[in-house]
């Protein structure tokens, strides 16, 4: 059985019919489905009695044209019918609106929210579940990102012409190198104060406050100033990448830069990953040099130690090699601050809520990453002897 509805009026551009078969209901849109006739149809749709059917279909390919308040119109009625019971099949529409459809249904609306029991066992281990899946899929995306990042960057070591953007990685190094000087030579500076004082407050016990130098000598070298450097360059640089990729995703110009041909591991992420590379190992260097100068101040007004007392039991204290562990650690914490950084922004979707979660997430992960990878170092160095 078949019956006609018009939505407006008799002569209107925007109708639909309802036709009833036995447990299946069909709407049938038809006309045009735009935004002046949004309000008139909104009203029409939510007054549809359901009756007692079970399935429900919406078929829109009989319509000349439809924009995205018309899209949207037939997928709230699907949702809302869905919300109500019943089973509703794909909305059917001409090829031509699949994009249209796609976009209002998967980015521009959100999914009907169910409200669980959390406090279940089934809602507890369906959370684990979806938990599993979603650090599964996570780790899956991450690899096949550095698959991807690793052989771009082999290719930009044999071919560097024809992938290295050079003015990108210069100004990365401005970025991420000498614009972050300021900051982390005055927290390095602050560290090798507090780490001085607190070293002479334990060691004054002991009357062994010389050996404050080769505590803050050996802990800043091998150490503090490395991880503080990295730490620091994850919440400023690391969160900026996150940010600055992200933002071009919400305003579609990775999707434009994807259209035109260029590779966006060349123009975004290279230059960024690399030029962290080059800049860490410098501010790694500069936090060392900040840090002791900051300690030797505070022995000299703590402890009355002179500059070349300090120097020269700061010359027995350490080696070239305590100098050396610290750096070999700057490069990778780049590499790992840079990539995740990149990885996010790439992650992030067309609204700005999930810029401000996916750059909060770069830097929980890069942090996280940095001290595990740095706990590792200390335990590989010290199986190793060094």
């Amino acid at each position: 059985m078949s019956t006609a509805h018009d939505a407006t009026a008799p002569d209107a551009r925007a109708r639909f019919r309802m036709e009833r078969k036995p447990r299946t209901l069909r709407l049938v849109a038809e006309g045009e489905w735009t935004t002046k006739d949004a309000a008139k149809l909104s009203a029409a749709l939510r007054s549809i009695d359901l009756g007692d059917a079970a399935n429900a279909e919406i078929d829109g390919t009989h319509l000349d044209r439809i924009d995205s308040a018309g899209a949207w119109l037939l997928v709230r009625t699907k949702r809302e019918w869905e919300g109500k019971g019943k089973r509703v099949a794909p909305i059917a529409l001409a090829p031509i609106y699949d994009a249209l459809l796609h976009t209002v249904e998967h980015e521009h609306t959100a999914p009907p929210v169910t409200i669980h029991n959390r406090h279940t066992i089934a809602a507890f281990v369906e959370r684990v579940g979806r938990a599993t899946i979603h650090g599964l899929q996570q780790g899956l995306g991450i690899m096949n990102y550095v698959g991807r990042v690793t052989v771009e960057w082999t290719e930009a070591i044999y071919h560097p012409r024809g992938h290295l953007r050079v003015a990108a990685l210069i100004h990365q190094v401005e970025e991420t190198g000498i614009n972050a000087l300021p900051i982390v030579g005055l927290l390095s500076f602050l560290i090798g104060i507090v780490l001085a004082y607190q070293g002479a407050d334990q060691l004054k016990r002991f009357g062994a406050e010389i050996f404050t130098i080769n505590l803050l000598g050996v802990g800043l070298l091998r150490e503090i100033a490395g991880l503080i450097t990295a730490i620091i360059i994850a919440g400023r640089s690391g969160s900026a990448f996150t940010a600055q990729i992200g933002t071009m995703r919400v305003n579609e110009e990775i999707d434009a830069m994807q259209t035109i041909g260029i590779n966006i591991v060349d123009a975004l992420v290279l230059p960024r990953v690399i030029g962290l590379a080059i800049a860490l190992p410098f501010l790694t260097f500069y936090a060392d040099i900040m840090g002791l100068i900051g300690g030797a101040v505070m022995c000299y007004f703590d402890l009355a130690i002179t500059p070349e007392v300090f120097l020269r039991q700061l010359q027995e204290a350490i080696s070239l090699n305590t100098f050396l562990v610290g750096m070999i650690k700057a490069p990778v914490f780049a590499m790992i601050i840079g990539m995740v950084g990149c990885y996010e922004g790439l992650q992030v979707e067309r609204n700005a809520a999930s810029v401000g979660r996916l750059t909060t997430r770069s830097v929980v992960e890069s942090v996280f990453l940095v001290i595990v990878l740095d706990a590792a170092f200390s335990i590989i160095f010290s199986i190793v002897g060094i």
